[in-house]
């Protein structure tokens, strides 16, 4: 049984009396105002997906939030350590070994320096490996964070903290507090969708963009952009669209009563999202079918149609902000580089990944500014946590290099959307294993995605259980420094 009904179940007349705001006088009132008004001129609810005020003017209007499923090696992309290759193949220092544990290493390991090549690119002089060329293209309108770190280490409770602010499943995503603070654009479609390529589902599940105890209305819908772009959202066999208009009408009709009679946000969610599946039968296919899109920017994606991979993902990303679609989330398996086969090496297995990751977003980026969509779309780019600098303890012997997981120090991007281009925020030592110039906690990076869509993260809150939450629990700092 559901504990909000529960709790008024065993309420006595006297807890009624006490907490009826200012007792039957009010209720009377509302009684006089209401009389003349059949249940048949209630009117159901607006949706709850219309689109909100947020606090105050935001930098951006949407997001697409690209996690890159298993955390890039940050040492061979994008953080340049000449000092870590001098000193390849030594022990690590005691001093940066003592009193932690890794997932897979013990003992002493070998220092392990990048075996990419670094090079400056933009205007700016931005830092980054031969491992990711196109990327180069669009230095100038990168942010890069190079002083992350979080407080997990393991791949689902870290994903998890990163989306929801908490290591444990239960907690609304990102994605849907946005979709809960602003809404969406365009009553056809989800406000928040999910797209998932490589063909794995993240490592938190579907937790990692869950609504949690919001309502539901707001969790990220996943859709596929290869076969029926969402399940069981076409029309039964034998039943027509009129037919499945009447049916949802007096499904909504039912809905609506238990609505007024009992007030409970899961039904308006039950409302909005039987009303949305009927919308989206006509409206999904159109913008999820990337066949009208010209050669040369299906080219300039690497996309192909009929194919499930990150670069058509990253064009229907386009295609679903264009639409109004407010958060745009993609999925991308394959970044957990331990070297345990030659697929994730640091070597040529890091090329061969990346080769399927940095011409689309590169792609996406100029597509974005063509359609002067780039100033107003947050784009975020990066893993779970870093990757250490060390040799991977199982993989130290082997010919395949490889990384463990690291989360003291890693590299979160972002382009777009109000933040700062061509530019880089924090530092690392040396060897890239401390941060040691203006950290950026999980919770203030958090704080940051809020701020840029005109929330006060402190402010945009969910009650539940007797207490406020937000995205970043109890804390977290707007990274005011990277703002443009």
């Amino acid at each position: 049984m559901d504990p909000n009904f529960e709790k008024i179940r065993l309420n006595t007349r006297r807890h009624f009396l006490k907490n009826c705001g200012v007792g039957l006088g009010s209720a009377a009132f509302w009684n006089l105002l209401n009389q003349g008004s059949s249940a048949s001129e209630l009117k159901t609810p607006e949706s709850p997906l219309l689109a909100k005020a947020a606090h105050f003017a935001p930098k951006a209007k949407r997001v697409i939030y690209l996690h890159l499923t298993g955390s890039p090696p940050n040492l061979d992309m994008f953080d340049h350590k000449p000092e870590l290759v001098k000193r390849d193949g030594q022990e690590c220092p005691d001093a940066f070994l003592e009193g932690k544990t890794f997932a897979f290493t013990s003992g002493t390991p070998k220092l392990m320096g990048s075996p990419h090549k670094f090079a400056q690119h933009g205007k700016n002089g931005v830092w980054m490996s031969d491992a990711i060329p196109h990327l180069h293209e669009v230095a100038d309108d990168l942010c890069f964070i190079k002083s992350m770190h979080t407080d997990q280490f393991n791949h689902a409770p870290a994903e998890l903290f990163l989306h929801t602010g908490f290591p444990q499943p239960g907690r609304p995503s990102f994605g849907a507090w946005a979709t809960y603070g602003l809404g969406s654009e365009n009553q056809n479609l989800p406000g928040y969708v999910v797209l998932i390529s490589s063909g794995t589902q993240p490592n938190g599940g579907t937790n990692s963009f869950s609504s949690g105890f919001i309502p539901s209305v707001y969790q990220g819908v996943q859709c596929r952009s290869k076969g029926d772009p969402v399940l069981y959202v076409s029309d039964p066999s034998g039943m027509d669209r009129s037919m499945r208009r009447k049916t949802l009408d007096a499904i909504r009709d039912l809905n609506d009563h238990a609505y007024q009679e009992f007030a409970h946000p899961e039904t308006l969610t039950r409302i909005a999202q039987y009303e949305l599946a009927y919308r989206m039968q006509t409206s999904v296919p159109g913008v999820m079918d990337i066949k009208d899109e010209s050669q040369q920017t299906l080219d300039s994606y690497g996309a192909k149609p009929g194919e499930g991979s990150f670069a058509n993902n990253c064009l229907l990303a386009r295609r679903l902000c264009e639409q109004g679609v407010r958060f745009v989330q993609l999925f991308d398996w394959g970044w957990d580089f331990h070297g345990t086969g030659p697929a994730l090496g640091i070597g040529d297995g890091l090329v061969k990944k990346c080769s399927t990751m940095d011409q689309p977003i590169a792609a996406l980026i100029k597509d974005l500014k063509q359609r002067g969509m780039f100033d107003d779309t947050l784009i975020i780019i990066g893993g779970e946590f870093g990757r250490t600098p060390f040799r991977e303890g199982r993989t130290s012997k082997g010919q395949v290099l490889g990384r463990d997981h690291y989360p003291d120090a890693f590299t979160m991007i972002m382009a777009g959307g109000g933040v700062k281009s061509g530019f880089s925020y924090g530092q690392t030592d040396e060897l890239g294993f401390n941060v040691t110039e203006n950290p950026v906690h999980v919770h203030d990076l958090q704080a940051t995605w809020m701020h840029l869509l005109g929330f006060d993260h402190e402010k945009l809150t969910h009650r539940f259980q007797g207490r406020d939450y937000r995205l970043t629990d109890v804390h977290g700092h707007v990274v005011k420094d990277i703002i443009a």
